[in-house]
């Protein structure tokens, strides 16, 4: 397991990766790949982006995924809807979970804001039920507060 330091020292390397690099795709697919090569227990990891009034699967790490989910739908929808993290222990006991991938145990979902608005989600799966814990949630909160307005998202 991740401590906070181990999050913040993953923080500076996701920053260092995209300060010179404005393009939002190649900067969400480093992350992606910096996040799956750094977390264990993990089967996914990737980004959901608004397009549309939906979430669209952007650049991610892991097996064939769901292309688009409601915004009121899922863990994806919920974090992003409710602009919350949402961290599920066990995705079966989830009302309305979405099964991208019948492995997956658990997930942890972090919403994204660009200017003020809930722009996309990181969404992170497990094949463990509780694979997440407070630590996580803290050290990917802050992962995404630090990242969030050096991504550019105005496209």
């Amino acid at each position: 397991m991740k401590t906070l330091a181990d999050y913040q020292l993953l923080t500076k390397q996701a920053v260092a990766l995209i300060e010179d690099e404005k393009d939002l795709i190649a900067n969400l697919s480093n992350i992606s790949a910096l996040l799956n090569m750094n977390l264990s227990n993990i089967n996914w990891v990737g980004f959901y982006l608004l397009k549309h009034d939906q979430l669209v699967l952007g650049p991610f790490q892991g097996n064939v995924a769901c292309v688009r989910i409601d915004l009121d739908k899922g863990v994806c929808g919920k974090a992003f809807s409710t602009n919350t993290t949402q961290r599920i222990a066990d995705v079966h006991e989830f009302p309305g979970h979405i099964a991208c991938d019948a492995a997956s145990q658990s997930e942890i979902v972090v919403p994204i804001n660009y200017n003020g608005k809930t722009v996309a989600v990181l969404d992170i799966d497990s094949p463990i039920t509780e694979r997440f814990n407070e630590v996580d949630e803290a050290g990917l909160n802050h992962f995404i507060e630090q990242l969030q307005d050096k991504l550019n998202f105005s496209y």
